[in-house]
């Protein structure tokens, strides 16, 4: 597949989102990158997130559900994408201003990878003297299994299957062990293409390590690979 041959759709998941999302499109369509769709999934707002949306004069599809959660209207996005490449950015994070462009070239060049990842710098909430919110970095950038650090060829959902909507935390993680257990291949850049803003209304912020249910999840993985033995 050459490069210009790959059509990118961005699925932006969101759930009382209006402080982020007319920024968060304004971020993808800085990536210059053609050709590109933006589907928005709102998950069931109760806020400003609809009207936003609708005034949005980017190349943007919207739609709006009932609450299900995140796996759900990231389901939604998929079924409706249009691109044979796939990338995922949550409404409050930000991608870097090369990160499509240089994803697709690995993926161009790297035939027979499925996934390619970059790096996640955290980016912290902070308020300045003026009463002003931003984000700084926090901690080291680090390579986690983060969807909004991937860029996904399309067809690897129809190999191990979209995100297991039972699951409100965790689902990218279970779907990333679903996908080591096939043998998907994953490659991983050493550069920076997510931050990951920390904020008070982050989904995980004051949950306990069972309410995330990540340790549900991986011995899931492990029971799934002792019955293959």
């Amino acid at each position: 597949m050459k490069q210009e041959e790959f059509f990118v759709s961005v699925i932006v998941p969101v759930y009382n989102g209006e402080a982020f999302l007319e920024g968060v499109v304004d971020n993808i369509c800085q990536q210059a990158w053609q050709p590109l769709e933006i589907i928005i999934v709102d998950d069931g707002s109760t806020d400003a997130t609809a009207d936003i949306a609708g005034q949005l004069k980017a190349n943007v599809r919207y739609v709006r559900q009932p609450n299900q959660g995140p796996a759900a209207a990231r389901n939604r996005g998929i079924e409706m994408a249009g691109g044979n490449v796939i990338g995922f950015l949550d409404a409050d994070d930000l991608w870097a201003g090369e990160k499509i462009a240089a994803q697709v070239e690995y993926l161009a060049e790297n035939p027979a990878v499925d996934i390619v990842l970059g790096k996640t710098q955290f980016m912290r909430e902070s308020e300045g003297a003026d009463g002003k919110k931003t984000f700084d970095a926090y901690l080291k950038p680090g390579v986690f299994l983060n969807l909004g650090s991937g860029l996904f060829r399309k067809a690897v959902f129809d190999r191990v299957g979209v995100f297991d909507p039972n699951l409100i935390y965790s689902e990218d993680a279970d779907w990333f062990l679903r996908a080591r257990e096939l043998g998907v291949s994953i490659a991983v850049m050493d550069q920076v293409v997510l931050f990951y803003r920390l904020h008070e209304k982050n989904m995980t912020r004051g949950k306990t390590p069972e309410e995330i249910g990540f340790l549900r999840v991986l011995k899931s993985s492990l029971d799934r690979r002792r019955n293959l033995t």
